[in-house]
């Protein structure tokens, strides 16, 4: 594997600025590390078809879908729950877990049910515990790239204290009694049946009776009893579309979901297992491919992608496949067209974006750095708190020799991970770089002010506003 040169000594501060927690090695996923911090994952295709599916939920309990965002937790235990902020997380063992999309959606209604029924705010405990700005992580679509570059952070994870209060946190039984009730009713508004969710419960009933350390976390949050499941069974029978089915089209998107988390998070011996080779459906496929990828296996990856590329040239997530393995092979050129056609597919995608960005970066070609910031920019502009898109600015105004610039795109990287104090400081280098006044020094100043600054910091900074 050929590595991606740092641009100059600001990029490889920013990259020590950008870890949380712990530096995954190349093709290392993040769940096999021994931090306990939670490891949020990034993957375009996978949250497209979370929110398809979870969409409809949202707005039968009222809630704005965009405002409710989807975090992929990359952690093999059977686990989600929701958070301040209309967040919901989601384990990717939770997701592998359920048998049919009907089962993820109904946990994803009783989720819904907690944060619709406010039941996060009236726990003082769950209050404090609200998160702050995104963070962005490893994504699949990216974790190769960024785990073997040594200038750029293997992994941005959610820290153990950030996430210490939550983890003791769970529902009382009379909150777990609503939200049922309340997922129930929201299915059914959204045509859906609710048996999935029973099913999800009953398969896992025996988990009432173990102690807590040997419950999966979800239950042991969500305590289970029979009492629930059969009254959410009584509640869910009687309604009209108890019988309604999962369409091919949700079928097929589960079906894809799943196989892409195994073919990443699983060895390849345990995908050909559930893989084998005489399955030639694209899901097969797919995970065969990815788990080709994983084991540094670079050509057959490669020929197993493009073989699925002639029979489905407009799917932009099997161009960002290629993309992907060419650029963690060290062939960034490769890579920059098949990341491109993913742009062209899916210009609405800020990761597709970055990876062409970051790609472009890494040509070192001073012809294709102003056209790495536009899209990093653009990307920016749909998702502005995605730390990786800031650092990959940084990076670009670095090799333009732009170190005001530089160190601004920085500070937002610091500021987006909640780390003030590097945002500051960041901030302070880049006003005396920039023109006073001018709209960059104005938000580096903004940012100095929101770290939180005392006055005597801020006298001795000069900054007045």
């Amino acid at each position: 594997m050929t590595a991606r040169k740092p641009f100059g000594p600001l990029a490889t501060a920013i990259a020590f600025a950008a870890v949380i927690g712990v530096v995954l090695p190349p093709a290392s996923p993040a769940w096999a590390q021994s931090d306990p911090g939670i490891s949020i994952i990034r993957d375009t295709e996978i949250e497209e078809i979370l929110h398809q599916d979870a969409d409809p939920i949202f707005v039968a309990a009222g809630l704005s879908p965009q405002a409710v965002q989807i975090h992929i937790i990359s952690d093999p235990q059977l686990n989600a729950f929701s958070a301040g902020g209309q967040q919901l997380f989601i384990n990717t063992g939770l997701i592998v877990e359920t048998k049919s999309p009907n089962q993820l959606v109904g946990v994803i209604a009783h989720e819904t049910g907690h944060i619709a029924g406010g039941h996060i705010a009236r726990s003082g405990a769950m209050g404090r515990a609200a998160l702050g700005p995104t963070l962005v992580g490893i994504g699949l679509g990216v974790l190769a790239a960024i785990a073997g570059a040594p200038d750029a952070a293997a992994a941005l994870v959610f820290s153990s204290s950030y996430f210490g209060e939550i983890n003791m946190l769970g529902y009382s039984r009379e909150q777990e009694s609503r939200a049922d009730q309340a997922a129930a009713t929201y299915l059914e508004t959204a045509g859906l049946s609710g048996r999935g969710l029973v099913e999800f419960f009953n398969n896992f009933r025996y988990q009432e009776v173990f102690d807590d350390e040997k419950k999966f976390p979800f239950f042991r949050d969500h305590p289970l009893t029979d009492d629930r499941i059969e009254a959410l069974t009584a509640r869910v029978e009687r309604q009209p579309h108890y019988g309604a089915e999962d369409g091919a089209a949700s079928l097929d998107r589960h079906a894809v979901m799943k196989a892409k988390l195994e073919g990443f998070l699983n060895g390849s011996v345990q995908v050909l297992v559930d893989y084998p080779a005489s399955d030639t459906s694209f899901p097969a496929r797919y995970a065969r491919a990815i788990a080709l990828y994983r084991d540094t296996e670079t050509e057959p990856a490669l020929k197993a992608i493009d073989a699925m590329i002639a029979d489905w040239p407009s799917n932009p997530y099997l161009w960002e496949l290629k993309g992907q393995v060419l650029f963690e092979a060290g062939r960034a050129k490769e890579a920059e067209p098949a990341h491109r056609r993913s742009v062209e597919l899916k210009p609405a995608a800020a990761l597709l974006r970055i990876n062409l960005g970051q790609t472009l970066i890494a040509v070192n070609d001073p012809v294709k750095l102003d056209e790495a910031v536009a899209q990093v920019r653009r990307a920016l502009s749909i998702e502005p708190d995605n730390a990786l898109g800031w650092r990959l600015l940084s990076e670009a105004y670095d090799a333009k020799s732009m170190p005001g610039m530089a160190r601004l795109a920085a500070a937002e990287q610091n500021f987006y991970l909640g780390q003030l104090l590097e945002a500051r400081t960041f901030a302070v280098h880049a006003r005396e770089m920039l023109k006073k006044d001018s709209p960059e020094w104005r938000r580096a100043t903004d940012i100095i002010l929101a770290s939180k600054p005392s006055a005597a910091q801020l006298k001795e900074l000069g900054v007045t506003g």
